[in-house]
């Protein structure tokens, strides 16, 4: 189970990469701040629904009022959990393709 989801921008657009743990997510969040172009925003746990925000971003959070962090938080979370619906509905559709298609023959 890909439990998490390392969050990032590219041309002003997230995705997500998935994560079967917490160590894995956070190699994979330093490789994409390595890579010119992106920007590391964070991981999001599915099962806890908690989000752990990138170190720069994390102070930058933990400075701001409760009502922003609120705000913040329920924003990148809600983005997380649409990214990987997103994910889960194209794979029902691919899979089911791939049904259709291999009973067809």
């Amino acid at each position: 189970m890909n439990r998490f989801s390392v969050i990032y921008l590219l041309r002003k657009q997230y995705y997500n990469i998935y994560c079967a743990t917490h160590a894995e997510a956070d190699a994979i969040l330093l490789q994409v701040a390595a890579k010119e172009g992106c920007t590391p925003i964070g991981i999001y746990d599915d099962k806890t629904e908690l989000f752990y925000w990138e170190p720069t971003r994390q102070t930058t959070y933990d400075q701001a009022s409760i009502e922003e962090q609120g705000k913040w938080g329920a924003n990148i979370i809600g983005i997380a959990q649409s990214l990987r619906h997103r994910d889960d509905k194209w794979q029902y559709h691919a899979d089911s393709i791939s049904q259709l298609l291999s009973t067809a023959e």
